[in-house]
């Protein structure tokens, strides 16, 4: 039987999706632990003397990983775990994918690339609990749906799984980093598209904001650093841990369980840049005075210092904010938008002179879509949370004040306005000149990681067998003379 495979290499947009995919989901790209001893028969089969059936078996090595067949069927549980439609994906096209992500993974490894192992452990704690918040399961459930006889060779098997999706995103990300497109090789790609070929671009919004963040008093301040100041001496004069105040008392949810603990390169910045400059400055085993960034107040303890990587513990106390400030703060935007319904203040005015998000402040509140670096919104796409917010607005109209939260504020207002509505139109270059250029980006990217695949695949020990053989691949995995 003749098997076919597109190697899911329809776009790098694909591509790109899948290494994602793989850092969000534990399942989705299966991986095997490094071979231990390569000269063990490659084409072996594990055999049911019984039923005399194949049970599993390696229809794949690369490198220094392999492929099992049941790999390819636990890549479908997984698409299809994520509600992704499987009707259109083929054994082959998985096949393929997996072959490409042990590339990845193999030379990441040679070429040295490293991944913070305590965030990927982090992500994993993050993976389980939203699986079963999403399910309303439990951890027996989810151990007999991965068929795992206890938690801790489950969280192995999604640290393994979660690194080495890490190691290949990384390897891609490697590839094309340093891949840019000249304004001419931009408009020589939009001229080479036929023009009844041309992508439709569908209707985009122009969105801005004015937020009204309530102010947190200094007396407030002041608990949290004397608070900080009393954790840092109780460790010093008395010897208590720095670890179980982190785990018991910090506002930094991401590191709590771990007792606070990062790892920071010094040559690949983390962090925000007030946290490396006092981490950096610390000696093993000191404690820094508190410090302030925009996520609250901090103390550091630098434990260990290994060349390039300090490891270091920390306790993050968040000022608390009083009901007076937050009255104070959504009293002050509804002032802000009567003003501005009334037409004493143009909305762009306002968000120059009142709005505390200083991303948008001096660009009249319009928002930068993350995806484009541009300020339009295409609606289909748009962040769900954010269409919902303005789906029902007019041009000019402003929103309600609405009550919001990120990652740095607990609470704060805002109020949105649709600047500009762009129906659904064939692309035009200079209108859509980003998107096209991102379009011929990802062209000149995935051009050269199939030029990287190739090479690669040539220097690289690679066998497969069975009638993985007969699929017809898009790369020369099977090193056949052209």
């Amino acid at each position: 039987m003749l098997l076919k495979t597109n190697n899911l290499k329809s776009s790098i947009n694909l591509k790109f999706m899948m290494a994602t995919l793989a850092l969000m989901s534990f399942g989705v790209v299966p991986a095997q632990e490094i071979i231990e001893e390569p000269e063990v028969e490659k084409e072996a089969q594990i055999i049911d003397p019984n039923a005399r059936k194949k049970v599993d078996g390696v229809v794949a090595v690369v490198g220094d990983f392999v492929v099992l067949d049941s790999d390819i069927d636990k890549e479908f549980i997984q698409l299809q775990a994520r509600g992704v439609s499987t009707a259109e994906i083929t054994r082959c096209q998985l096949f393929g994918k997996l072959l490409e992500d042990k590339l990845y993974t193999h030379h990441a490894i040679q070429d040295s690339i490293t991944v913070n192992e305590l965030e990927i452990r982090s992500n994993i704690d993050q993976q389980i609990n939203a699986f079963l918040e999403q399910t309303n399961g439990s951890m027996d459930e989810l151990l007999k749906f991965y068929n795992k006889d206890s938690e801790e060779s489950l969280r192995e098997e999604m640290f393994i799984i979660n690194k080495n999706g890490k190691l290949a995103f990384e390897m891609q990300n490697k590839i094309v980093e340093d891949i840019e497109v000249t304004p001419e090789e931009v408009r020589e790609y939009f001229n080479n598209i036929p023009k009844d070929e041309r992508p439709m671009f569908g209707t985009e919004l122009k969105v801005a904001q004015i937020v009204v963040i309530p102010e947190v008093s200094q007396e407030e301040k002041q608990k949290v650093i004397d608070r900080l100041k009393e954790f840092k001496a109780d460790v010093i004069e008395n010897g208590a841990s720095f670890t179980t105040k982190a785990v018991f008392y910090s506002d930094d949810v991401a590191s709590r369980k771990n007792g606070g603990k990062y790892e920071l390169n010094k040559k690949h910045p983390q962090m925000v840049k007030e946290f490396r400059e006092v981490a950096f400055s610390l000696q093993e085993g000191e404690i820094s005075e508190p410090f302030e960034t925009d996520f609250g107040y901090h103390i550091i303890y630098l434990e260990k210092i290994k060349g390039q990587i300090y490891e270091v513990r920390h306790i993050l106390l968040r000022p608390e904010i009083t009901q007076e400030a937050v009255k104070e703060a959504k009293d002050k935007i509804e002032l802000i938008r009567k003003r501005i319904v009334d037409g004493d203040v143009s909305f762009a005015d306002a968000a120059k002179e009142f709005s505390d998000e200083k991303e948008t402040k001096q660009d009249g509140g319009q928002l930068i879509n993350p995806r484009t670096q541009d300020h339009n919104f295409e609606l289909t796409k748009m962040d769900p949370e954010l269409y919902s917010q303005i789906q029902h607005l007019k041009d000019g109209e402003v929103s309600l004040v609405l009550q919001d939260e990120d990652r740095v504020n607990r609470i704060k207002f805002k109020i949105l306005t649709v600047t500009d509505r762009i129906d659904e139109h064939e692309a035009d270059f200079a209108r859509d000149y980003l998107k096209i250029k991102s379009l011929a980006e990802q062209e000149k990217q995935l051009k050269a990681i199939d030029k990287w695949t190739e090479e690669k695949i040539q220097e690289t020990y690679i066998k497969i067998n069975g009638e993985y053989r007969d699929c017809e691949f898009n790369s020369n995995w099977l090193k056949k003379e052209k």
